[in-house]
């Protein structure tokens, strides 16, 4: 069964057919097409880039390696990383830890436009909020959404949560309904300086995750923010494979690129 690709920039499924076999999102209006393969390389081939992009080279070390065009391997990269979008964790149960966190460049080298819509950092800021759930001893999902508020957190958390879990979370107000969701909500309170209570309510794993993401983008040297949600699929993807070996990991991206996921299709902007 193949999986249909959403949007490339929201994740929306539903579109209309437009000019050329072009689709438009029907909620944020990006047009995009459907590609089955991007690139046409040799399975060798497609196992030498995907063991330096493994390895975290960039696309002109991975060209020089392989002797492969560019062009040929930024597109085999991001092929990789759409397939990597649809790796969606399972529903979680146990103990989770919920966040948000914002994405962008630093303040310092903002347009004065967008220095004027936001604050510096934190809630209120005018970079990308991200959202995420991390369950202990498990994976980790996070997506892009248009804010922070109750309304756009509390679906998601229903959604991949299982009732009964224990969610930990700060004391931001959107959190306020999680109990009332059918969840044992345990709080840890960073305004007074606390991260741990000493009794496992705390999110330290997430807030380690998105330490760990900010500084794998700030390396790229800056990021389309329309392609923002394919790095973040990517990086959630390494973090949930980190206790893997090189070779296990250049077998499993090769599986989804020739195995089950060989007839998937992904959008392409």
């Amino acid at each position: 069964m193949r999986k249909e690709a959403g949007c490339p920039k929201c994740g929306n499924k539903k579109y209309w057919k437009i000019r050329r076999g072009a689709r438009r999102c029907s909620i944020c209006r990006h047009e995009y097409r459907i590609s089955v393969f991007p690139v046409r390389l040799k399975r060798s081939e497609w196992k030498s880039i995907i063991k330096w992009f493994i390895l975290e080279q960039s696309i002109s070390s991975i060209s020089e390696q392989t002797g492969i065009s560019r062009y040929q391997v930024m597109r085999a990269l991001l092929h990789i990383r759409r397939l990597m979008a649809l790796q969606v964790p399972e529903v979680f149960s146990g103990t989770v830890e919920v966040d948000e966190t914002y994405l962008g460049g630093q303040w310092k080298n903002k347009k004065r436009s967008k220095r004027s819509t936001g604050a510096k950092r934190g809630r209120g800021t005018s970079k990308q909020p991200v959202f995420g759930i991390l369950c202990r001893g498990g994976k980790i999902w996070a997506t892009l959404v248009d804010d922070v508020q109750a309304k756009t957190l509390m679906p998601l958390i229903k959604k991949k949560v299982a009732k009964g879990s224990t969610v930990c979370s700060d004391t931001f107000r959107s959190y306020t309904g999680v109990a009332s969701g059918g969840y044992v909500h345990r709080l840890v309170n960073h305004g007074e300086g606390e991260f741990s209570a000493g009794n496992g309510n705390h999110i330290n794993g997430l807030e380690g995750f998105w330490g760990y993401l900010k500084r794998k983008l700030a390396a790229k040297g800056g990021i389309r923010r329309e392609r923002l949600n394919l790095y973040l699929a990517e990086y959630l993807w390494r973090y949930n494979n980190r206790d893997k070996k090189t070779e296990q990991k250049v077998n499993a991206v090769l599986r989804l690129v020739y195995g089950k996921n060989s007839g998937s299709q992904v959008a392409k902007t």
